[in-house]
Parts: C-alpha cells; sequence; structure tokens
C-alpha cells in the first residue's frame, strides 16, 4: 500500500488522478471498520490540508471546511438555524470523536444513521467537490445516494459544505432517539428548522434519518405546516403518515417502531424550537 499526506490542496487532487485513493480525515470511521485485519488500500490522508479546516462566511453562504471537527461546530457562534446541527454534534459519539471526527467525513461515510445529515438537509446544504478539472456543488440529498454510496468520484475530494444564507433563517431544533442517551447510533432521529412571523409558519423544513436507506426531507409535512398557527402544529403531524421514510427491521428497533418513533421525535424537534422561539420573542 501507498500513503501520502499532501500539504497543498492541488497536490492532493493530483494524487487522486493517480489511482483509486481512500481518504483519511479524521479517521474515526475509518479505523473501526478496518477491525482485526491489515490495511491494504491506499491511504491519502488530509489532515495535512489546513486549508480545509473551519468555518467562513461568503456573500452567499456559511461554507464548513471538509476537515472541520464536530467540536469546532459546537464553538462557532452561528445564527440559531444551526442549532439543530450543534445539537446533533453533540450526539457525535464521545467528546474525543467530536473532536477528531469531521462533518464531511460523516457525510462520505453515507450512513443512513449520520448524525450530521438530517440538520444539514434541513439547512438545505450543498456539498462542495473538488477535483484537477475544477470545482461542483451537489445538493445534499443528491450527493447521500444510499447506505454508504455517495456521488463522489474516485478523482474528486469533498472541500466544504455550503449553507446558503437564505436557508441559516429561523429557529432549529434536533432529537435523536437511541437505546441509552449516549454514545449510540440511532433507532430513529429528526431535525426541524421553522421561520415563524406573527406566530405563523412563514417556511418549514423537516428532515429524519436513520428511517430509511437516506435521511430524508419530509417536503408533504412541511407544506402542510407552512402557514399554519405556530400553537396548533401538533395536529398536523399526528395526521402525517409519513410516505418518505422506509424503516427497516434490525437490531435496534422494528419498522413499526421507527415509524411511530418518527412522528415523536418531530414532534419533539418541533415543540423545543417553539419553546426556544417563543422566549426568545416568537419573530425568529
Amino acid at each position: 500500500m501507498d500513503y501520502a499526506r499532501p500539504t497543498e490542496l492541488e497536490e492532493a487532487l493530483g494524487l487522486l488522478c493517480s489511482k483509486r485513493w481512500t481518504i483519511l480525515a479524521g479517521g474515526t470511521d475509518f479505523y473501526p471498520a478496518l477491525g482485526a485485519g491489515p490495511l491494504k488500500d491506499d491511504v491519502l490522508d488530509i489532515n495535512g490540508l489546513s486549508m480545509l479546516e473551519g468555518i467562513a462566511e461568503t456573500d452567499a453562504h456559511i461554507l464548513i471546511g471538509a476537515r472541520t471537527s464536530w467540536s469546532t461546530v459546537i464553538r462557532t457562534p452561528l445564527p440559531p438555524a444551526f442549532d439543530m446541527l450543534k445539537e446533533a454534534a453533540r450526539e457525535v459519539g464521545s467528546v474525543q470523536i467530536q473532536n477528531t471526527g469531521t462533518v464531511a467525513g460523516n457525510l462520505c461515510n453515507a450512513s443512513p444513521a449520520a448524525d450530521g445529515v438530517p440538520p444539514l438537509l434541513a439547512l438545505d446544504a450543498e456539498v462542495e467537490l473538488a477535483s484537477s478539472d475544477g470545482r461542483r456543488h451537489l445538493p445534499l440529498a443528491s450527493f447521500v445516494l444510499g447506505n454508504r454510496k455517495t456521488a463522489r468520484e474516485p478523482h474528486e475530494m469533498v472541500t466544504a459544505i455550503r449553507v446558503p444564507k437564505t436557508s441559516a433563517a429561523g429557529r432549529s431544533g434536533f432529537v435523536k432517539l437511541g437505546a441509552r442517551r449516549y454514545l449510540v447510533i440511532s433507532i430513529a432521529m429528526a431535525a426541524a428548522r421553522l421561520v415563524l412571523e406573527g406566530g405563523r409558519v412563514a417556511e418549514a423544513a423537516i428532515a429524519v434519518g436513520s428511517c430509511s436507506a437516506v435521511a430524508q426531507r419530509l417536503s408533504a409535512l412541511e407544506d402542510r405546516l407552512r402557514g399554519g398557527d405556530a400553537a396548533a402544529l401538533m395536529p398536523l403531524i399526528d395526521a402525517y403518515g409519513f410516505p418518505e421514510l422506509t424503516p427497516i427491521d434490525d437490531v435496534r428497533g422494528s419498522a413499526a417502531y421507527r415509524r411511530e418513533a418518527a412522528r415523536e421525535i418531530v414532534k419533539r424537534a418541533v415543540a423545543g424550537l417553539l419553546g426556544e422561539a417563543e422566549r426568545g420573542g416568537l419573530a425568529a
């Protein structure tokens, strides 16, 4: 096997053109996946690419660099719309894992239970992919294609996650359900973002993870909530059938349980952000 640790992005992109590499960032998914077996892949270690770390702003986007850790997300002052991402960050393993694991790595791993995907979906996030041929941007929903499957080509690297500033409005909440309170893979999780104007819902974004091969935006439920009285949203959620979800039976829970759990945690995520909005004034 070959191992490379470039310190310049162009060097890394050039190496990606030469052969098929396994990209190593935080390693919190990479090393456990090896199990007891030897390392056989050629490894491109991107931890020398300091330009891919941190959170910044442009005129149109908030950029999360590919090497940005979950702890950095937690520490960085961000609009209330990012509260759900911060809450998800606190659920990513232990503090040691949060210090090491990266946001982009969580997306590239493409687990149905990836904690970062539902809140980033609810923020209309895009994935920036770079290669020697240039850059392209994909909506997150078009990047994660299935269980452990993404749209990244072998010669490409994720360099950032972009959140449009138009989607960084309102307040948000995140709820994760597991077999225990901490250090657990989710049975179901939900992220919700609402923009409230005069006590009514002007904008809604709801996403659920661990209840299908890929986390799903609940667009029909969002349509039902939009324009509704903020004090009367729970009956609308209770009446919704969650047709976007395709849960399975596994060791963590049955499909039927997951579907009902999704309804409950969506309600809890919405109730939590409404509580924050009331404390801060409903125009949020």
